[in-house]
């Protein structure tokens, strides 16, 4: 009989029942099981099955539906990949009965199971899920009993049930996993009814899917959600491009571009009532009728300006005494046999004395020099060992280092001796939303030291000043003419338009007086004196004319001599602004891999859709991955690759080793990660290597920008190798940013710092015209 029935199904599928699991990955919901095979459409003839896709829960004993097609695995053969499935409910009668009077539901006997299905028939089950009033009337059920049994047969029953559903809408299981933990059984209803909720609700459910849906529906163009959903849509975009907030006139005419308001006869009017309805919803914040922002930005920008003023509020209790504070830097200076400059001198004397304070300075000015010696003074005019084996607790270390990413990290610590951390790590993100460290549980030590600040977005900067106690002095060091934070805000640069933190700027060059072409060029860029005259060769610079189509053959040719010369592959670093082009990140990776690390019998491999990873290759990370302690921008090398044989986990695996750590993935892991012969300049920002490659070409042009090609050039260490065009380079160089960021921290630092007595942070108002502009490059 069910054959029968199963027959009649258009799509092929396997009934089967679990008899165990071969891997499993708890967090994906991602298996691989072993079925034995009850019935099946498909031609294949076996008594076991191997099944693989993302499954809520599987449990032996218990018949499913699957439904997918066989793939052919190289290894381990025949394999049935899921593409949905379904606990069997059987559509007899008997086989109904049977099913509602099983163990499975506590209470319900085969004579309250026979008048269930009699009343509602073959379709019982999706009916009581539906619709659970619908065994009001059956007699002998009681109400707890039936609530029970509708308990039940949605906890066996419901994923399974949202899946089969959502997949006529093309939704892959992965989705379906996201859906249904945020609507459980209202997945479907929600979904039909108002699928423009999804857009608020599910990461990654994008605005024109929804569209796709409410067509399916009928759902009218010009509806209320559709509108809110578009406007959600727009702003969550914006802060891609770095924006805190949107002009309000500026969001209508994106969310009119969006929603093709003219063909379906919108009005702005409307889109200006629908956004007023999100604002008293408290879904967007509308600020001063003119600024829209979505609420995690508002309270970001807000709380990072409360956290500050607490800081600075908490007064340093000891002056330091001039004399004093000339003897200790005077003892520095025979220790470390050097001369601080007089603006040298003065940062560490401001440092000292302020309870937050900005040191910037281009590159050659002497950073890391003063840094060093505010550590050491510190220490001094404190009486703290520097020596962290002299702590029992390694965490009452009063001097705490930190910066965004890892590599800029092991800069500091390096520069220093001193343990240094991701900002990441020392707040203790669990990779989700939360932090470990908070207001609740700050920070241990004396004095913070945050390095590349402006690479720190206004999420990450509110949460780390919400981790800092009243009592610890905090450096803030940055470059203000490099690129801005990858995500929203501009705080650095904000800090200093407020002008309501001592920042000190660094101006005098000394490494420039040791002859450094990459410093000279560098600082002739911030200046705006760029000239054909600046690009001369030099000991430690070379700019190689070429055509655009000689460029990558160029690249090639300097990587080569540069191996030829013994030198390592972590040493050289080739930067460029474009991912897709004739001379971008991509085609330079594939090129230079098959120059260095070409396909060679013995040497392993593994095979994606888009690129081969192979034993030796230069790798970066692309995200924060903090459970394995890897963080966006790391750079490793594959030390290993695995087959599924080769390991107890039977799957195909990547070993990277990044420093001194160890990471493994998995092949579908392998999205986090690509090649990194060439990065973006971007990916590179924190970072110094001793020789850098940049390749400039007119196909850059639209990237071209000073704050991108700034950041670049500093990159370089001890070599700076350019190619291409000396003309597109140069015009870059004169191109400031037009595409500003929105923000209005150092409106909002300027009224709450100004005043004795907090202010109502509502009242700011937009900085139009003098607030900076960065741009995201990526």
């Amino acid at each position: 009989m069910m054959e029968e029935n199963y027959n009649k199904v258009e799509e092929n599928y396997i009934k089967g029942e679990l008899i165990h699991m071969i891997f499993t990955n708890h967090q994906e919901h991602f298996s691989i099981a072993k079925v034995k095979v009850l019935q099946t459409n498909e031609s294949f003839s076996e008594k076991e099955v191997v099944i693989k896709g993302y499954f809520n829960q599987l449990n032996p004993g218990e018949p499913y539906v699957f439904k997918g097609n066989f793939i052919e695995h190289k290894k381990f053969g025949l394999q049935y990949q899921v593409e949905s499935y379904q606990r069997y409910v059987p559509d007899t009668e008997e086989g109904l009965v049977a099913y509602l009077s099983s163990d499975l539901f506590y209470g319900i006997g085969k004579k309250t199971a026979k008048r269930i299905v009699k009343k509602l028939g073959e379709t019982a089950v999706s009916k009581i899920l539906k619709n659970p009033t619908v065994l009001d009337d059956i007699k002998g059920l009681t109400k707890e009993r039936a609530e029970g049994l509708h308990r039940n047969l949605q906890e066996h029953q419901g994923f399974e049930h949202i899946v089969v559903h959502l997949s006529k809408y093309g939704f892959g299981l992965k989705m379906a996993q996201k859906i249904y933990q945020i609507y459980k059984d209202e997945a479907v209803n929600v979904l039909e009814t108002n699928p423009y909720q999804y857009v608020f609700d599910i990461e990654g459910f994008g605005f024109l899917r929804a569209d796709e849906v409410a067509a399916q529906h009928n759902i009218a163009m010009n509806h209320p959600s559709r509108i809110q959903a578009g406007c959600m849509f727009c702003l969550q975009e914006s802060t891609q491009a770095g924006h805190v907030y949107l002009p309000i006139t500026e969001l209508i005419d994106l969310t009119m571009r969006l929603i093709q308001a003219h063909r379906y006869h919108i009005q702005r009017e409307e889109i200006q009532a629908e956004l007023l309805a999100l604002n008293t919803e408290k879904q967007l914040i509308i600020e001063e009728e003119e600024r829209v922002y979505l609420p995690p930005l508002y309270y970001a920008e807000a709380g990072f300006c409360t956290q500050l003023k607490r800081i600075l509020d908490k007064k340093i209790e000891e002056e330091v005494v001039d004399a004093e504070l000339m003897k200790i830097v005077g003892q520095i200076e025979e220790e470390e046999v050097l001369s601080y400059g007089k603006e040298q001198f003065y940062a560490i004397e401001r440092a000292l004395a302020e309870k937050v304070m900005i040191l910037t300075g281009g590159p050659g000015t002497g950073k890391t020099t003063v840094i060093n010696g505010i550590i050491k003074a510190y220490s001094a005019l404190h009486d703290i060992s520097l020596d962290i084996d002299s702590y029992d607790n390694k965490s009452q270390f009063p001097v705490v280092l930190t910066a965004p990413t890892g590599r800029a990290a092991k800069r500091i610590n390096e520069s220093t001796g001193l343990p240094a951390v991701t900002i990441h790590r020392l707040l203790g993100w669990d990779g989700n939303e939360s932090f470990e460290k908070d207001e609740d549980n700050q920070l241990a030590g004396k004095l913070l030291v945050i390095d590349e600040f402006s690479m720190v977005d206004v999420f990450l900067a509110n949460q780390l000043f919400k981790a800092i106690p009243n009592e610890m002095q905090v450096l803030i060091v940055g470059d203000e003419d490099q690129l801005p934070s990858v995500g929203p805000g501009q705080v650095l640069a904000d800090l200093l338009l407020s002008k309501q933190v001592v920042a000190v700027k660094l101006e005098e060059v000394y490494r420039q007086k040791e002859g450094s072409k990459i410093i000279q060029l560098a600082h002739e860029m911030k200046q705006n004196q760029s000239t054909t005259e600046s690009l001369q060769k030099a000991n430690d610079f070379n700019f190689i004319g070429c055509n655009e189509s000689h460029v990558v053959d160029v690249v090639k040719q300097i990587v080569t001599k540069a191996y030829e010369k013994g030198v390592e592959l972590k040493d050289i670093q080739v930067l460029a602004p474009m991912y897709r082009s004739e001379a971008g990140i991509h085609r330079l990776n594939e090129e230079i891999q098959k120059l260095i690390n070409p396909k060679q019998k013995g040497r392993r491999e593994l095979r994606t859709k888009d690129v081969i990873y192979r034993k030796g290759d230069k790798v970066i990370q692309l995200v924060n991955q903090p459970e394995d302690g890897v963080f966006n921008g790391d750079i490793g090398e594959i030390v290993a690759i695995f087959q599924e044989d080769e390991n107890v986990d039977q799957v195909e695996q990547v070993v990277v080793l990044f420093d001194d750590k160890e990471v493994v993935y998995e092949r579908k892991d392998l999205l986090n990660l690509m090649h990194a012969y060439c990065i973006s300049i971007h990916k590179s920002q924190g970072s110094e290597f001793p020789i850098v490659v940049l390749p400039v070409v007119p196909s850059y042009r639209r990237m071209l920008r000073k704050n991108l090609l700034y950041t670049a050039v500093t990159r370089a260490k001890k070599s700076l190798i350019l190619c291409g065009s000396k003309q597109a380079f140069l015009s870059g160089t004169q191109e400031v940013d037009t595409n500003r960021r929105y923000t209005t921290l150092a409106d909002k630092l300027i009224l709450i710092l100004k005043k004795d007595e907090p202010q109502n942070i509502e009242e700011g108002q937009d900085n139009e015209e003098e607030a900076l502009s960065p741009y995201d490059f990526l």
